[in-house]
């Protein structure tokens, strides 16, 4: 039976607000791979049209596992999300899990089932915040607009310096193509015309390989990623 965790009521943020996750000194040099964990992994609410995005987010549940990785995601058992715990859970790693789902959500059935720590909280900020909070890092998969709008929020806490835990990209390729190479040359755009300030490749680490992402992700100094552009 999974033990529900229900946090104390809050207000929304609002809007435009950023909450802090763990400030602190940026970290000086690289993480040996076990202190990316927990990982924070988003993802979609749906498994997409092509199986190569199932395919992909259950080898990186494996990967996760066999490399003592552990998981905080949305606390879904639907889509891409379900595919991730499973794979954790199939190999053995299911108590590494924490799920993050609001009250709401749980209520339309849609929490796993078969993880022991779900955490239930009140609002989407709140959910991404607690989610935040205990990650060592964060990786996004093949998602929505609700994964869109977890990773450009963590990399804008980034920019501004609020966490210094790497963040990647699971770039997975169908026929070729990255899932996210539009993404990723959106950025660069941004980047150009003096939107962002921060270089996107060295904000994100871009993989489509799950073993090569972390690898690179836990030897990626922080003063790699945030490079201030003062004007």
């Amino acid at each position: 039976m999974a033990k529900v965790w229900s946090a104390p009521p809050q207000p929304d943020l609002p809007s435009g607000t950023f909450p802090a996750v763990q400030p602190g000194a940026l970290r000086p040099g690289p993480l040996p791979s076990a202190m990316l964990s927990p990982l924070c992994v988003y993802c979609g609410a749906a498994k997409g049209k092509r199986r190569e995005y199932a395919d992909a987010a259950r080898a990186f549940g494996r990967v996760m596992a066999r490399r003592g990785v552990g998981l905080v995601y949305g606390g879904g058992s639907v889509g891409l999300m379900g595919v991730v715990a499973d794979a954790l859970i199939e190999a053995g790693a299911g108590d590494s899990i924490v799920g993050v789902i609001t009250r709401e959500l749980l209520d339309k059935e849609l929490g796993h089932r078969g993880i022991r720590d779900l955490r239930i909280v009140d609002s989407m900020h709140q959910r991404k915040k607690a989610m935040a909070d205990i990650a060592r890092g964060f990786v996004a998969l093949p998602g929505g607009v609700g994964t869109l709008d977890e990773l450009f929020e963590i990399i804008t806490w980034a920019q501004l310096a609020i966490h210094d835990c790497p963040i990647g990209v699971l770039n997975v390729k169908v026929d070729g193509k990255g899932f996210y190479d539009d993404l990723i040359r959106f950025l660069d755009h941004c980047a150009a015309e003096e939107f962002l300030r921060i270089d996107p490749r060295r904000a994100l680490v871009v993989d489509d390989d799950p073993d090569r992402l972390l690898d690179r992700m836990s030897t990626q100094p922080a003063v790699e990623r945030f490079g201030w552009k003062r004007t």
